[in-house]
């Protein structure tokens, strides 16, 4: 006899049921309205797994009273989507088309999607694991709107938890005590389906022994550890060896990112997915502590892109070990981050008019560009002058990490701004 897993059961069939995203979905939220309206736009939904993008799919075929087809892109190619348009061009009603896992379909199979929602034929949904601008053509990408769905909150988890609970109770017919959730929490990593599994496994684990199960941390991870899978590049272990693989870079260990790497190409993992990951470590992670570690790593992308496996892999591992053994510096990355906070905390300040562009007289007249100094004029080709607004004039944003290439960039700043900006 199948028996239908926790996740299934419990999956929302309403907004109102469905937990998290607030932002898109809450009261309000745009999507929301669009989906209440009835009058949704072709969409794609990027989101780690676990997060409800199927499920967001489903209430919206539960909602719309018009056609609804779903295809996987791991197991359907041009030939059903032609299929999917065909249906939908003899349809009063418009066609919806669900597309899990969009980002598996390579570009011809993307390119027979074009013409049909261009022109309404259909309403195309996809739901993605990886960016979208990588993974998506730009044709099919501007002609939808795209919504980003995040990892749950904790009590999003502990909502789900409890609606498990109760639902366990009810199937077993026996009495659930969850004393501690740490472990719980922790294993899910924001994915509701993970985290009903792993409470399913281990209620489960004790079923028909006794009649009341009692859930603590060392009970989930002895269960757990005991019934981990080998790692699925389309599954959930997938996330956690590439989170492992990218620590390890971070952590400056080559030999553990080595063997990540080797558990990676062993289970056939796509090299551009594990080449895309360590070019944004480059940058966020390496920075200008070694700007060199960039070029190889764009270098890497493009070469997986040409060779593929088997060779890829010694691309993949030279590259590894290079971003694992080089000096670390994130400051780039928190210098953009706190960038953005201050923006979207003071708003749109006006630009000083020393550094405004003047193209018309009027522009000149009024003061646009008065006073700029032409930086290779001056010695050093520096000349000191405000380039932020009044506002925030002063403000430091990058903090130049301890490193041996940023401590002649800390330097030279000193040199330039003295104490300005107290480097």
């Amino acid at each position: 006899m199948v028996t239908t897993p926790l996740a299934e059961i419990l999956r929302p069939k309403s907004l109102d049921e469905y937990i998290g995203q607030e932002h898109i979905v809450g009261k309000g939220a745009i999507l929301r309205q669009a989906i209440e309206s009835g009058n949704i736009p072709s969409m794609i939904f990027w989101g780690p797994p676990g997060v409800g993008k199927t499920t967001l799919a489903f209430i919206i075929s539960q909602k719309l009273n018009r056609p609804f087809y779903t295809l996987s892109a791991i197991s359907s190619g041009v030939k059903d989507v032609r299929k999917v348009i065909s249906d939908a061009k003899s349809s009063i009603a418009g066609t919806i088309l669900f597309i899990d896992e969009i980002h598996r379909f390579n570009k011809s199979q993307q390119d027979s999607l074009l013409g049909a929602v261009e022109k309404g034929i259909i309403t195309l949904i996809g739901a993605t694991t990886e960016n979208p601008s990588f993974e998506v053509i730009s044709p099919l990408l501007s002609r939808c709107q795209v919504y980003i769905l995040k990892d749950l909150e904790k009590e999003n988890l502990l909502e789900l938890l409890i609606k498990g609970q109760k639902q366990l109770e009810t199937t077993n017919k026996i009495k659930i005590e969850i004393t501690e959730n740490e472990a719980l929490l922790r294993i899910s990593g924001g994915d509701a389906r993970k985290l009903l599994n792993a409470l399913e496994l281990v209620v489960s684990s004790e079923s028909g022994k006794t009649k009341k199960v009692d859930v603590t941390n060392d009970k989930v991870q002895h269960v757990i550890q005991k019934n981990l899978a080998i790692y699925d590049k389309s599954g959930e272990m997938h996330y956690d060896i590439i989170s492992a693989f990218i620590k390890s870079l971070r952590g400056s260990d080559p030999n553990a990112a080595v063997y990540w790497l080797a558990r990676m190409v062993e289970a056939g993992e796509d090299p551009k997915f594990i080449a895309r990951r360590m070019l944004i470590l480059a940058s966020e992670d390496i920075g200008n502590a070694n700007p060199t570690a960039l070029v190889l790593a764009q270098s890497c992308f493009d070469s997986v892109n040409v060779i593929g496996y088997p060779e890829c892999r010694i691309i993949l591992s030279q590259t590894a070990i290079y971003l694992a053994s080089s000096a670390k510096s994130n400051a780039s990355y928190l210098a953009i981050k706190d960038a953005q906070k201050l923006v979207n905390k003071t708003g749109d300040l006006s630009v000083p008019l020393t550094v405004r562009n003047a193209p018309t007289r009027l522009m000149k007249d009024i003061g646009y560009g008065k006073g700029y100094k032409y930086a290779h004029d001056y010695d050093q080709n520096f000349a000191d002058l405000e380039f932020l607004p009044e506002k925030i004039k002063g403000t430091k944003f990058y903090e130049p990490g301890d490193n041996a290439r940023e401590r002649e960039i800390r330097a030279r700043l000193i040199s330039l701004w003295k104490k300005k900006y107290n480097y």
